[in-house]
C-alpha cells in the first residue's frame, strides 16, 4: 500500500474531463492545499453537465449498468490508495473503509442491476378508445425520465459510500443524470481519488465527459453556488439540520424551485417494552451501549435516545449500560469540527435543569469517550435541548412511568430516521399501541435490534419526515433512491417511431 504523502494528488477540480484550478486555496489536511470550488468552477461544472444532459439521458440502460460497473471496478483499482487517504484523513481503522469501499461499489452493481430491468420506469399504456362516447379516449403512455443535472454533497462520515461516487451518485447516474458532486473537505483526498476513478470509467466507457464534475470543497459558498446555478434540477444532501436546511431554502427561493433531498439525521428513539427487560434488562443494556458507540458515534442512525420503565429491570438495563460505556476507550473523530461540536452538544446535555450525569465524557481534540444523561419524561418533555441529535457517542436515557408515557413521547417527538421497539410476546398489546404513532414518525421501525447498519437493498428506507429528511416521500439508501431523479412523462398520440424504446 503506498503512503499516503507520495499519493499523486492535485487538490484540482475535475470538470468536463479536466482536472482545473481555482484562484484560492484551503486547508485539505496533512499538509495539503486544495482549490476553492469558486463560482467560476461551479458555473463550468453546470454548464458541462448540462450540455451531457441529452446525450446522456439517451444511452441505453445497458450502456448506463456498464458505466456502473466499470467506476465499481475503477474504485477497487485504487483501493489500496483510496484506503490508505481515508486513514490519514479522517482516523478511521482501515478495516472500516476497506468495508465502506466494497459497500460503494456494491451499490454501484446494485443500481446496474436494477436498470437492466424495467421495473423502475414504471411503464403505463391506457389504449386509445376512438369509439368511447361521449368523448374519445387519446392513446396514453407513461414512463419515467430522468430529472436533469443533479447536485451531490459529500457527507462528512461516509467518505465513500455516501460522498463523492456513493449512493446519491449512482441512483443519479443510473436515472439518467448528470451529477455535479461538491466534495466535502474533511476528505479532499478522498474524494479527488474517487472522482479520478469516475473520470477513468467515463472514458472507457466513452460516456460525455459532462456527466460528472467533482468540484473540491470551500465553505458555505460553494454549496450556495452550486444549488442556485440554473442547470441544476435536483440536489442530494447528507449532512447537519443547520446546513440541510439553509440549502433547502435556496433550492426554494431559486427562480426554477428544485427538489432538494436531504437526509438531515435524528436521534433514533428506542423504546425498551417490560417483558422484554425482564427477560435479558442487562443484556439489553450492554447491547444499546455498543450500538451508541459504534463508529464513535458518527452514523445518522446512532440510537441517542432510549426509553426505559421506572422499577428494577429498568435500572438493570441502566447499570449495564452505564458499566459498558464506563469502560470504553476513547475514539477518534472524523473531524476536529465534529469533536468540538460533540463536546458542546454532551455539555449542553449535562447543563439541562433536572437530568442526572451518568457517564461524563471526554473530548479531548480529535478523541472523545462517550457521555450518557438520566431523566423522567417530565424532565425531557420540559428540555427541548434533550431532543438535539448530538454527533458522538452521545445517549439520553428517559425512564417511564408505562407505555402511556411513551404514548406522549410519541406523539411530542418530531420525524426520524428510524424508531425501535424491544419485545417479546407478551409487549404486544403495548406495541399496539405505539406501531400507529412510529409508522408515521419515522421511515425505518425496527423490532429487537438496533438501527446502526443500514442494508442496500431493494426494501430499505432511509429518510423520514421532516427534520429527518426534506421529503418523506424518498430515500437515500436502496434502489427505491433512484426515483428522486425521474419524474413522469405522459405521450399521448404519440407515433411509436417517435417514441422512447421502451414504450415502442
Amino acid at each position: 500500500m503506498p503512503p499516503f504523502d507520495n499519493l499523486s494528488l492535485s487538490g484540482r477540480h475535475l470538470i468536463e474531463g479536466r482536472w482545473l484550478d481555482s484562484d484560492r486555496t484551503f486547508d485539505g489536511g496533512q499538509g495539503r492545499r486544495v482549490f476553492v470550488g469558486t463560482e467560476a468552477i461551479v458555473k463550468a461544472a453546470g454548464l458541462a453537465a448540462e450540455a451531457a444532459f441529452e446525450r446522456f439521458s439517451a444511452t441505453s440502460r445497458a450502456a448506463r449498468a456498464e458505466f456502473l460497473r466499470a467506476i465499481a471496478e475503477e474504485l477497487d483499482a485504487l483501493g489500496d490508495a483510496i484506503t490508505q487517504a481515508g486513514v490519514a484523513e479522517t482516523g478511521l481503522p482501515q478495516a472500516r473503509l476497506e468495508g465502506e469501499r466494497g459497500r460503494t461499489t456494491g451499490q454501484l452493481r446494485l443500481f446496474a442491476s436494477h436498470i437492466e430491468s424495467e421495473d423502475y420506469l414504471d411503464l403505463r399504456h391506457d389504449p386509445a378508445m376512438p369509439e368511447r362516447t361521449p368523448l374519445p379516449r387519446a392513446d396514453l403512455k407513461l414512463m419515467q425520465l430522468p430529472v436533469g443535472p443533479v447536485a451531490v454533497f459529500g457527507a462528512s462520515n461516509f467518505p465513500l459510500a455516501f460522498s463523492v461516487a456513493g449512493g446519491d451518485t449512482a441512483a443519479a447516474l443510473a436515472a439518467g443524470c448528470p451529477v455535479v458532486v461538491k466534495g466535502h473537505e474533511s476528505h479532499t483526498a478522498v474524494g479527488e481519488l474517487a472522482a479520478l476513478a469516475i473520470h477513468n470509467a467515463i472514458k472507457r466507457c466513452e460516456m460525455p465527459s459532462g456527466v460528472f464534475s467533482f468540484v473540491q470543497g470551500g465553505g458555505h459558498e460553494t454549496g450556495a453556488n452550486l444549488v442556485q446555478h440554473p442547470a441544476i434540477k435536483a440536489v442530494g444532501f447528507t449532512g447537519s439540520l443547520k446546513g440541510g436546511r439553509a440549502l433547502f431554502d435556496l433550492c426554494a427561493a431559486r427562480p426554477e424551485p428544485i427538489p432538494f433531498f436531504g437526509e438531515l439525521g435524528s436521534v433514533n428513539p428506542v423504546f425498551m417494552l417490560p417483558g422484554v427487560l425482564a427477560d435479558k434488562a442487562s443484556s439489553l443494556g450492554a447491547a444499546w451501549a455498543g450500538s451508541l458507540l459504534l463508529g464513535a458515534g458518527q452514523f445518522c442512525t446512532n440510537p441517542g435516545v432510549v426509553l426505559v420503565p421506572e422499577g428494577q429491570d429498568g435500572d438493570a438495563f441502566v447499570d449495564s449500560a452505564v458499566l459498558a460505556l464506563s469502560q470504553a476507550g476513547a475514539q477518534t473523530m472524523l473531524s476536529q469540527g465534529i469533536a468540538d461540536s460533540c463536546a458542546r452538544g454532551a455539555q449542553q446535555l449535562q447543563a439541562a435543569k433536572g437530568v442526572e450525569c451518568l457517564v461524563e465524557g471526554m473530548v479531548n481534540e480529535r478523541e472523545v469517550t462517550p457521555s450518557v444523561v438520566a431523566c423522567d419524561w417530565a424532565t425531557y418533555s420540559a428540555n427541548p435541548e434533550l431532543s438535539h441529535e448530538v454527533f458522538g457517542p452521545v445517549g439520553v436515557i428517559v425512564r417511564v412511568k408505562d407505555v402511556n408515557e411513551m404514548e406522549k413521547f410519541l406523539d411530542a417527538c418530531v420525524g426520524q430516521l428510524t424508531m425501535t421497539l424491544h419485545l417479546t410476546d407478551r409487549d404486544h398489546d403495548a406495541a399496539r399501541k405505539l406501531m400507529p404513532k412510529l409508522v408515521r414518525k419515522a421511515g425505518r421501525v425496527l423490532a429487537n435490534g438496533f438501527p446502526t447498519g443500514v442494508e442496500v437493498c431493494d426494501s430499505m428506507v432511509h429518510g423520514g419526515p421532516y427534520p429527518a429528511s426534506t421529503n418523506f416521500g424518498a430515500t437515500s439508501v436502496g434502489t427505491m433512491a433512484i426515483r428522486r431523479f425521474l419524474r413522469p412523462v405522459c405521450f399521448q398520440d404519440i407515433d411509436r417511431a417517435l417514441l422512447p424504446e421502451e414504450l415502442r
